[in-house]
């Protein structure tokens, strides 16, 4: 399985104030990290900037912030080009999406991911050949097949902030 994982869920894994989502974020992007990481893409990656610098009730500094994003460079990273953006714009409207979130799932394609972990769009919905799972529905046997072989073998390290 080729995971895309979206904004919400990085920033949830350094949310302190998020509660048990952000402990599943924790475990997910750790599970991740072991099977060799997921794809995202440079939006998720400026999405995730923004919003942990400036949105969490705790922001982290831009140098912690910048940091954690080289870790994840690591990681597959899709760059919107023309094709993805004008891709999108026809996701929006044969899927009825908002266009974020259309960018977001025509780079999870172009990526060649298989799932689209995201507590944005509709759970279990597939879109142009990608299943959406909500990272945050512990009844999904998918999350339970990505936390179960990614835990087992124990902490990997993983650009993490000094508030994780």
């Amino acid at each position: 399985m080729k995971a895309f994982v979206d904004t919400n869920v990085l920033l949830y894994a350094y949310d302190n104030a998020a509660g048990a989502r952000h402990e599943t974020a924790r475990l997910l992007i750790r599970a991740l990290w072991q099977q060799g990481g997921a794809v995202l893409s440079t939006q998720v990656l400026q999405e995730f900037y923004v919003n942990v610098t400036r949105r969490i009730p705790k922001p982290l500094s831009p140098v912690a912030a910048r940091g954690i994003l080289g870790g994840y460079c690591a990681w597959q990273v899709e760059h919107a080009s023309c094709e993805t953006v004008l891709r999108a714009s026809e996701m929006q409207e044969r899927h009825q999406l908002a266009f974020r979130d259309a960018l977001i799932v025509a780079a999870a394609v172009q990526g060649g991911a298989d799932m689209l972990l995201s507590g944005d769009l509709n759970a279990g919905q597939i879109i142009e050949g990608v299943r959406v799972v909500d990272p945050f529905d512990e009844t999904d046997p998918t999350l339970h097949q990505l936390l179960g072989n990614g835990i087992a073998g124990g902490r990997a390290a993983y650009p993490e902030s000094p508030n994780t």
